[in-house]
């Protein structure tokens, strides 16, 4: 059983899937997608702050993709890598109240769970340069109770290209 942030992710996560996928309004197709969602209100309610927050900071988000993934462009990465980076990275840069390491691990664990075995070793490697060029630390103090209980222990260790190609390779 995941806990209420990690569910909260995973909406954003669709949410922001299929804003992707959908011409014209994404973030009427976020808050539609949310809105149906089997979760308790607190739970939506951080989605929606995750999901609204990456549309409204979309091309800041992708630039730091593009400076970390070296010859990948961001809109040739699987849709839903491409969208596991973005939530990942609007935590890095915009929630203070979340430690790098918890946002890494939590899309590390979102990648492998909606796209392929290769994907958290991809989301892995791109988020640990962002957040070596944020200059945010690798180890928080201590996380909060609600985000470390959400983390799943994995390591920092740069990972590979994914080997998914359906939505594009290398740029």
């Amino acid at each position: 059983m995941s806990g209420p942030r990690t569910r909260g992710r995973e909406i954003a996560l669709q949410a922001l899937f299929c804003g992707d996928v959908h011409e014209g309004l994404p973030r009427e197709v976020a808050d539609d997608v949310i809105a149906h969602a089997e979760a308790s209100p607190d739970v939506k309610a951080f989605a929606r702050e995750l999901a609204q927050g990456v549309l409204g900071r979309l091309a800041e988000l992708d630039g730091h993709i593009a400076a970390a993934a070296e010859n990948w462009e961001v809109g040739r990465l699987a849709v839903v890598d491409r969208n596991v980076l973005r939530l990942a990275v609007y935590e890095l840069v915009a929630r203070d109240d979340i430690p790098a390491k918890v946002s890494i691990n939590e899309a590390i664990e979102l990648g492998k769970r909606f796209s392929t075995a290769q994907s958290g070793a991809f989301v892995n490697g791109i988020l640990d340069r962002v957040r070596k060029d944020l200059g945010l630390p690798a180890e928080p103090d201590e996380a909060p109770a609600d985000d470390a209980a959400d983390a799943a222990p994995t390591s920092f260790s740069p990972g590979g290209a994914p080997g998914d190609t359906r939505d594009g390779g290398p740029a």
